[in-house]
Formats: C-alpha cells, structure tokens, sequence
C-alpha cells in the first residue's frame, strides 16, 4: 500500500552483528520506499557495529550504555545492572521525545530496553527474529508485542501463534540480481572461468575452524582443479596469506573481507559457510549448493538449528564443526564430482527462499501503525 502523504515515526532497535543490522536497514529502506516522509531512527548499543553502519546507510541513531553479561566472572558483569538501568531511563526518555508510532526490535542488546519502555507506554512494538531459535529477551518481549516477524516455520514452540508472520530475513538488495554476474564476478576476483569456484565466507571476523579445515583441503583443491575465493576475516588473514604464499599455490584467493557479495555469490559453484540467520537468508536466495559448517560458540547452538531447517529438507549439507578438519575435502571432491546433486541442492534451498522478506515485513508494520 503506498502512501507516501503519510508521516509516520519509527524507532528501530537492536544490533550488535550484520546478522542484526542489515536487515534492520532493509527494514528502514523497504519502509521508506512506501513512505518516503517518515522518519526512522535507530537505536543501538554504544560501542558495537550499528553506530557505524546505520549512520553509512543514511539513518540517525541513538546508543544505550547496555551490554551483554559475560559467560565467566569478570569486572564487566558487575556494572551490567547498572548499565541495563541506565540504557532503560534512556530508552525512556528516547520514546517519550520521539513519540513513535511504532518500535521495531530486530535483536541484540539494544532491543530489550527500548521494546520494553515501548511497550510499557502503549505503543505498538513489532519483533523480527532472525533466527530458528528464539532468545531469552525476544520470548520475554513476545508476550506484549503485537506481531512477531519470523523467517522459519514452526515459530510457535516459542511465540503465541496468533502474533506470528512468516516474512522471511530482509537481506540486501544487489542479492536478490545475480543474473548474467557469473562473468563479471570471475574477471573481478582474478579468476579462471575453466576452473570450479569454492566460495568460503566465515563472517566478517571470520571462522577459525572453516579457517583450519581450508588450509588443510587447499592443495588437495588445487591438484583437483578447484579454485576457492576465500574471506578469511579480519583475525586471519595475514596468517592465511602468509601459509598460501608459502604453498606455492596459485588458484587459492583469501581476502580480509569481501565487499562485492553479489559477485562473489554470482561467481561461486558451491558454497562454505557458516549458518547465522542472515548468511542462511541470503544463500536460500543465491541458491547455490552449501554446506553449513554450524559456528558452535553461539548461544543454544542456534547455528545448527538454522542449518538443520535447511537439511532436513535436502536443501544443504551439514559438516559439524569439530569434524571439519578432518571432513570438508572429501565433502567438497565428492559434491564437485556430483552434478546431479548439486543441482538437487540448487532447486531445494531456492524454494525456501523469501525475497520479498522486507516488504512483507513494512506490510505487517502498516497493519499496526493504521
């Protein structure tokens, strides 16, 4: 529904990883599509990604002195109920000077304390959870929030089932085009169009396993005329470059970080990657063969929840972390040398696919805002 006469204020809130912060700009740009006289602004907490990546996409943002509680004692955990206090006065203040119409939480810290002062005033909060496992702050959020956004079935193991709509992960648009990029993404990343690509994304920190089990696999690949494009993060980088340099080899490409997603996705034959909510968004929509090496340092263990929803419908293949090392050549050989299967694994994980997730999304926001 466009009406672009309509002025409406937004509070966005949440953060912490890209799992968090891109959709929620997606969120802000599919809304202000719609509703290009709205204003939108975000709040995050000080200190972490959000207050660098929502002002670079063109949106203000607030920042709470909130943070998480560490896992062992430390210092930290002793300030942490002070800290929450203080972010819930500022949220406070926050909604009573912005007057929204409504508050959207996409997860991390910031959203507790700003859907909760939202929703202790009486104003319409909706909740996007990202993930196949539902966190502590979101299920406590739920029960006053007046839609959950969620991107799996079977939500209502977590959520009342009345409140839930199956929108889908927002993810970012040049994804959702990668036709005729094939060409482009070789000849940008320095590739051979003769040669399979192995594309390897570990976040942008990166995976120190996925890590491990390439340099290990790395010559094996190469003798089997492989190529793999290769965002090691930022942690270990320098130690890959140095290990690829020493090996001679000559079809092996880390980068720090790779900006031009759509090329390396457009590029790649089959996919390694770890299974956060976004990264699992996004590789539905590329529909290229994956395998889920789940991170198992994440709470719940919700990556391998993430993974298994894609399994379980042969969408993808699961590679456990702790048998990565050992595993992942003769998992990669075995699927570069099965067309068959690789096209099975194509055509399933596209049809889990939502690429309207962030529209969907602004359609239920509309419903609460009218």
């Amino acid at each position: 529904m466009k009406n672009s006469t309509e002025t409406y204020r937004i509070i966005i809130s949440g953060g912490g990883t890209g799992g968090h912060i891109y959709p929620a700009i997606a969120i802000a740009k599919a809304w202000n599509e719609n509703y290009p006289e709205s204003e939108v602004l975000f709040v995050g907490a000080e200190n972490k990604m959000e207050m660098q990546k929502v002002p670079e996409a063109g949106y203000p943002i607030e920042g709470l002195p909130i943070a998480g509680l560490q896992r062992r004692f430390t210092l930290e955990n002793l300030s942490f109920p002070f800290k929450v206090l203080d972010s819930l006065q500022k949220a406070r203040k926050l909604i009573k000077n912005f007057n929204p119409h409504l508050v959207v939480g996409v997860g991390g810290y910031a959203s507790g304390p700003v859907l909760f002062a939202a929703q202790a005033k009486g104003i319409p909060t909706l909740i996007q959870e990202q993930n196949s496992y539902a966190g502590l702050t979101n299920k406590l959020l739920a029960k006053k929030a007046a839609a959950i956004c969620v991107a799996y079935p079977g939500m209502e193991r977590y959520f009342p089932a009345g409140k839930i709509h199956y929108t889908g992960n927002p993810v970012r648009k040049d994804i959702l085009t990668l036709e005729g990029k094939k060409e482009k993404g070789l000849e940008h990343f320095g590739l051979d169009p003769t040669k399979p690509v192995i594309l390897s994304i570990g976040g942008s920190l990166g995976a120190r396993t996925i890590n491990e089990a390439l340099l290990q696999s790395m010559a094996g690949f190469e003798a089997n005329g492989y190529q793999v494009l290769w965002q090691t993060g930022t942690y270990y980088y320098d130690n890959v470059v140095k290990k690829v340099r020493d090996s001679g080899l000559m079809h092996i490409f880390p980068k720090e970080f790779i900006k031009e997603m759509d090329l390396a996705y457009a590029a790649a034959d089959m996919v390694i990657s770890r299974s956060g909510a976004l990264s699992v968004s996004e590789l539905s929509l590329v529909g290229k063969p994956v395998i889920f090496v789940p991170s198992p340092n994440v709470a719940e263990d919700h990556q391998t929840k993430n993974a298994m929803a894609f399994v379980s419908q042969d969408a993808a293949l699961l590679l456990k972390d702790s048998e990565a090392i050992q595993n992942l050549e003769p998992m990669v050989h075995s699927l570069l040398q099965n067309p068959e299967k690789q096209r099975a694994l194509s055509q399933s994980i596209k049809q889990l696919s939502k690429p309207n997730a962030a529209m969907e999304i602004v359609h239920v926001m509309e419903t609460l805002v009218q």
